[in-house]
């Protein structure tokens, strides 16, 4: 069984029931979330030896999340406790033309407070087999970067694969220092390189030739997206494996949905999924890389069935509330197949 970690920040995600909007909720949906944690509940979801990294609080609502976690099967044998909080992101889910919102409460966070020496990577990476981080945890504070930067060369000294979601979130980004300045040290060590179709034009400035997001309209032209593989892979050679997530977005509740993966040599495209109603988009790229994670280790020389599943993974994420996509290996595998009725399974 292959041992994955990840690092990063869960958070206590409060969510506007149905499609009210913040100014209509008297009462929140509270749920966990939180990019390498939804990975990590993926990866555990597919019979996985998933392990979540984090710092927690000292406190009830920490307790709280750590048994989530274990009721889906990921280990958090490695977590730390210190600081003074858990992070709250607040959801308004959207709907036709009204865009969903996020508006973040994470400040003095536990894990923004972390320093260099806290966890002991050598004992975490013993006998592990991949190690993922995204751009959200070393936008978070300088402890978190200096942190992330650690596990990643603890990664690479010790001969573990490692992945980045390079999850470019502007809004995170307040302590001094732009995304372009801290991400090139941490990607330089990553082997497998993760974005959508804006991530790498905000964090490196690096662009689809011909392609402009906002007048897609739903229909994306895949074979555009080989230049940034291409890019990429210019600047950061170690990377072995370029994927890049294709939203076509209709409207809020109606996307197109898709991928391409670049090895360096061959493109190759997903099937695109035209997904009508959407329940809950939040986790949908985490879905995506839990399901790559997955498909990379389970067909190592079949880089196309690894991209499919990835993009069918996160197609059926799309029809599940919360951050987390709590499906299973057959379920995905049905959809690859072309089974998209819906029909009640008896």
């Amino acid at each position: 069984m292959a041992r994955i970690i990840t690092f990063g920040e869960i958070m206590l995600r409060l969510s506007t029931p149905g499609y009210l909007r913040f100014s209509q909720a008297r009462q929140f949906d509270a749920t966990f979330g939180g990019g390498e944690a939804n990975v990590a509940v993926s990866l555990a979801n597919y019979g996985m030896d998933a392990q979540f990294v984090t710092r927690f609080p000292d406190n009830d609502i920490a307790r709280c999340c750590i048994r989530d976690l274990h009721s889906y099967g990921v280990k958090t044998d490695f977590c730390i406790f210190g600081g003074d909080r858990l992070g709250i992101y607040f959801l308004e889910t959207g709907a036709v033309a009204r865009p969903s919102k996020v508006v973040y409460d994470r400040a003095h966070s536990s894990i923004s407070t972390i320093q260099v020496g806290m966890i002991d990577w050598d004992k975490v990476f013993e006998g592990a087999d991949w190690f993922h981080w995204t751009g959200i945890t070393p936008a978070l504070s300088q402890g978190a970067a200096d942190v992330c930067l650690e596990a990643i060369k603890a990664a690479n000294r010790l001969g573990v694969k490692v992945s980045c979601d390079l999850n470019y979130r502007k809004n995170l980004w307040k302590y001094g220092k732009k995304a372009g300045e801290v991400m090139p040290a941490l990607v330089e060590g990553c082997d497998i390189i993760l974005g959508n179709e804006e991530d790498a034009d905000k964090v490196f400035g690096i662009k689809p030739e011909g392609f402009d997001v906002t007048a897609t309209a739903g229909t994306i032209d895949q074979k555009r997206f080989q230049s940034v593989g291409e890019q990429l892979m210019a600047r950061f050679p170690k990377a072995k494996k370029v994927i890049i997530t294709l939203r076509g977005s209709i409207n809020a509740n109606h996307n197109t949905w898709g991928g391409v993966l670049w090895d360096g040599k061959q493109l190759y495209q997903s099937p695109r999924y035209d997904i009508t109603h959407i329940v809950d988009r939040v986790g949908g790229g985490d879905s995506f890389m839990g399901g790559l994670i997955y498909g990379l280790l389970t067909w190592p020389e079949d880089d196309q069935k690894a991209l499919n599943f990835a993009v069918a993974a996160s197609c059926l994420k799309h029809t599940i509330f919360g951050d987390f996509n709590q499906v299973t290996v057959a379920e995905v595998e049905n959809l690859m197949k072309g089974d998209g009725s819906g029909r009640v399974s008896r």
